[in-house]
């Protein structure tokens, strides 16, 4: 049986992530902030900035939340199928 922990995330690669994330941020926000054009745009421009940011957020936990999920009843399945060998077996 393959039980193997799943070990957290280094903190060089925690702050890797973090690093990267808020140099990309910054890099849009200042592209926006410097972009010629009226605030309508520059809104309209922030605005789906901010949309992309939270839906690619929202979709990865989704997606961590799903893998998860499956691992847990792949699982429990396996637990079943253990049993009923081991009762056949006897």
């Amino acid at each position: 049986m393959n039980d193997t922990l799943a070990l957290p995330n280094s903190s060089s690669w925690t702050f890797f992530v973090k690093l990267t994330f808020g140099i990309a941020l910054t890099a849009m926000v200042a592209f926006i902030f410097f972009l010629e054009g009226n605030l309508l745009t520059k809104g309209y421009l922030a605005l789906n900035a901010l949309f992309l940011v939270s839906s690619t957020i929202m979709l990865s936990k989704t997606l961590r939340d799903d893998h998860e999920a499956q691992r847990l009843a792949n699982r429990i399945n396996e637990a079943k199928t253990n049993k009923i060998l081991k009762e056949y077996a006897e």
